[in-house]
């Protein structure tokens, strides 16, 4: 398993568009509007209402509460129901969005995610000038709520893939699947697919006043028990209608279903938006029996935590006692530097937008001299600069005459050191475009590493220029 750097640009909304309804447990009038995000930023939820329009990002560890949708809190600020924006978001193939509220929690709408999908369609959808990440699944990663036997899984895939398993275990909703093989097929296979719930369920709700905004145009009803006249007279008032009743089917009326398997389809949206929680898009295929927003969400933690410690420590795979793609006379003849300066000795990987570049650290360096010879440590800057000679490989193979240029620093990023590098090691670099080359100027994210863990990370920017 590792991120990638794909060929493919990351998307954000063209222009601002707003949605005005009702939230669903709040029964609230709430607005909420889609705003263009730059590159790299994800997704975040920005609330208009609140002093200071905290901005909290939609982040898997973040998630406090699971019985009524998801819920996100940070710093004391709250948004409820984050699944079905979310899940529009992802499947109209968007990867950085600002969602602002004036409440706490999104409009319901109809329960699904339709209304979102027209306005961001609406909005339009553009391309951004960087490369999108994604996390390639090479193993199983599984996980498993023991109290009520669901389970969610991701197993290898070529792309992103959801298959939802539900079983209730009643005879008015038996068992159910639903799959989406390909992402472009949200919008007309499951973005229309409403939220449902059981007749018990909403009459709880109903007696704590946990159901403000609900009516028969936004949720399903499965009816799962006997309709008795008080629950009726309850469920009018609720309603706000003249009178109730229950359909052949088992659901209450003033409501066709979609699709027959509609509550899968849905259940499909809900483990969509909950995995856009990961932060990270995913090639894979999610398969989840009995999904539900807290053992969705607890994969999404999973699967962060995953993608944290591979991002630390995705060492490249490649064997050094190969022939390289490039030896250290090749590499002068397309790099300007000489020794002591020149600080790698071999490239393994060259595309049009990654590098992997190594070098061996010996005791004859010079820099060990006078950088603590009686405990010899590579000094960081030389690591960086380093990594920069990497980049400067891959930008200087997009001319024909590398000979001719030279490669200055523009600029270093949340650079960081996690060890030391001593005599006797190998250093292996992996550099990856950020945002495509242009004008010469290199846009990258460097990583080092050293004994298999990662010792320094650092996002650098650099130009070539012609020699006169």
């Amino acid at each position: 398993m590792g991120i990638v750097n794909t060929e493919i640009k990351q998307k954000t909304i063209k222009e601002a568009i707003s949605l005005t309804g009702v939230g669903l447990h709040t029964g609230k009038d709430v607005t909420l509007t889609f705003k263009p995000a730059p590159a790299n930023s994800g997704f975040a939820f920005k609330r208009l209402d609140l002093e200071g329009e905290p901005v909290m990002k939609a982040d898997a560890n973040y998630v406090t509460n699971t019985q009524r949708g998801t819920c996100l809190e940070k710093n004391g600020v709250t948004i409820q129901t984050s699944e079905h924006v979310l899940a529009a978001l992802v499947g109209l193939d968007v990867d950085n969005a600002i969602i602002e509220l004036n409440a706490s929690e999104p409009p319901i709408m109809d329960g699904s995610s339709k209304f979102f999908v027209e306005a961001i369609e609406k909005a339009g959808v553009i391309e951004l000038d960087a490369f999108r990440e994604e996390f390639v699944i090479t193993d199983i990663v599984s996980y498993v709520d023991e109290e009520t036997g669901s389970e969610i899984l991701v197993m290898p895939s070529k792309e992103y893939q959801i298959t939802t398993m539900v079983d209730f275990g009643t005879k008015v909703l038996g068992t159910q699947n639903a799959t989406l093989n390909h992402i472009a097929d949200f919008k007309n296979d499951i973005s229309d697919s409403r939220t449902f719930s059981f007749l018990h369920e909403i009459e709880m709700l109903l007696e704590n006043g946990l159901i403000k905004g609900g009516d028969l145009n936004n949720a399903i009803v499965y009816v799962d028990k006997a309709l008795s006249t008080e629950t009726m007279e309850k469920l009018k008032v609720a309603f706000k209608k003249d009178s109730i009743a229950v359909k052949p089917n088992g659901i209450l009326d003033n409501l066709t279903l979609h699709y027959p398997n509609e509550a899968a389809r849905h259940k499909l949206l809900d483990v969509l938006g909950d995995l856009a929680l990961v932060g990270t898009r995913i090639r894979g295929k999610v398969i989840a029996n009995k999904p539900g927003h807290f053992v969705n969400t607890q994969f999404a933690k999973k699967l962060a935590k995953i993608i944290k410690n591979d991002r630390r420590n995705n060492v490249p795979t490649i064997d050094l006692n190969q022939p390289p793609l490039m030896d250290v006379v090749q590499i002068m003849e397309m790099l300007p530097h000489r020794q002591p300066f020149l600080l790698i000795d071999k490239v393994f990987e060259l595309s049009e937008n990654h590098v992997i570049a190594t070098k061996n650290v010996t005791m004859n360096e010079e820099f060990f001299k006078g950088h603590f010879p009686g405990a010899p440590v590579m000094p960081g800057v030389l690591i960086v600069e380093a990594m920069a000679q990497t980049g400067g490989i891959l930008v200087l193979n997009t001319v024909p005459d590398p000979e001719n240029y030279l490669t200055f620093f523009m600029k270093m990023d949340n650079v960081k050191f996690k060890q030391k590098v001593s005599p006797g090691d190998t250093l292996i670099f992996n550099c990856s475009l950020i945002t495509p080359i242009r004008r010469g100027i290199c846009h990258m994210q460097g990583y080092a590493y050293s004994n298999g863990k990662l010792c320094a990370e650092a996002e650098l920017m650099a130009q070539i220029s012609k020699v006169k």
